[in-house]
């Protein structure tokens, strides 16, 4: 009797399946069809850097680069329209002249450059995708002479050149892209404070921080190329450790700091002063 109802009881127990339902099966087959395709389209649109061999992800186009480059380009115009400087001023004329030297360097004569000085005690300078350079009055002291801005202005033009700004929207694409199919196929959303800090500091800051040292060795050898001499970059970053003494530790920053990337100028000086022998420059006095 007791061996009866067991077997009874037993049977209504629904059976083990590896797969629940056919819909769990379905779920698996289509994530890992997302997979293959997620993966064939990565590996498709990867790249090598140019100058550095560097492989990166890059969806990005140039036009739309230069799109973005534009919009920038037109909101700075208007917020310091005020502020931009003759072309007969001479910061106007010195900038013009160390910038039309890297741009023979780096044969980008084909690159319509739109070069703007600004009055603004800022120690910045940038490059917007299209030729587009900004430098600050506030660098000018800083930087001292030509050689001292062409490290700065060859590290911006490194970024233009390696086109950063395209590999930036591409990375956030693809961060954007794994983050939803974290979430749709696995239900996976750990919160947006843990979300943000895994992104910025374990995706976005290094990810800023590589491509800041990078534009540093490219411009430095850009520099070499253009005749100037390579040892400025090292007193010129030396003294803007100087003025910015209070600034935070290197994994919160967007940019290596200083110090560090002191270190590494001096590491490729050989490899810059061997460039700058190329190109057929006239040697230093004290080389």
């Amino acid at each position: 009797m007791f061996l009866r109802l067991w077997k009874r009881f037993t049977s209504r127990q629904p059976k083990y399946q590896y797969f629940e339902t056919k819909q769990d099966s379905r779920v698996y087959w289509i994530a890992g069809g997302l997979g293959v395709c997620g993966g064939a389209y990565y590996i498709s649109h990867l790249e090598k850097v140019p100058i550095s061999n560097r492989t990166r992800f890059m969806n990005t186009s140039v036009a739309q680069e230069e799109r973005l480059g534009e919009i920038q380009y037109q909101q700075l115009l208007a917020e310091y329209r005020n502020h931009i400087l003759p072309l007969s001023h001479p910061y106007t004329q010195f900038v013009h002249q160390v910038a039309k030297r890297l741009i023979r360097a780096a044969r980008l004569e084909h690159v319509h450059w739109d070069i703007h000085v600004i009055q603004d005690r800022q120690m910045n300078a940038f490059v917007l995708p299209g030729g587009k350079i900004f430098v600050f009055t506030g660098l000018l002291p800083v930087a001292q002479n030509q050689d001292g801005l062409a490290a700065v202005l060859g590290h911006e033009m490194a970024h233009q050149m390696a086109r950063h700004a395209g590999e930036k929207m591409s990375f956030v694409n693809l961060i954007m892209s794994l983050q939803f199919a974290l979430k749709v196929m696995f239900d996976l959303d750990p919160g947006p404070f843990l979300r943000n800090f895994v992104v910025n500091f374990g995706l976005m800051l290094p990810f800023s921080r590589e491509c800041e040292k990078e534009a540093d060795h490219i411009g430095l050898l850009l520099m070499a190329q253009a005749c100037y001499d390579p040892n400025a970059a090292v007193d010129m970053w030396k003294r803007m450790a100087q003025m910015e003494k209070n600034a935070g530790p290197e994994f919160m920053s967007t940019h290596p700091s200083h110090e560090t990337r002191v270190e590494m100028i001096k590491q490729w000086l050989p490899e810059a002063y061997q460039k700058r022998q190329d190109a057929g420059c006239i040697s230093l006095p004290w080389s």
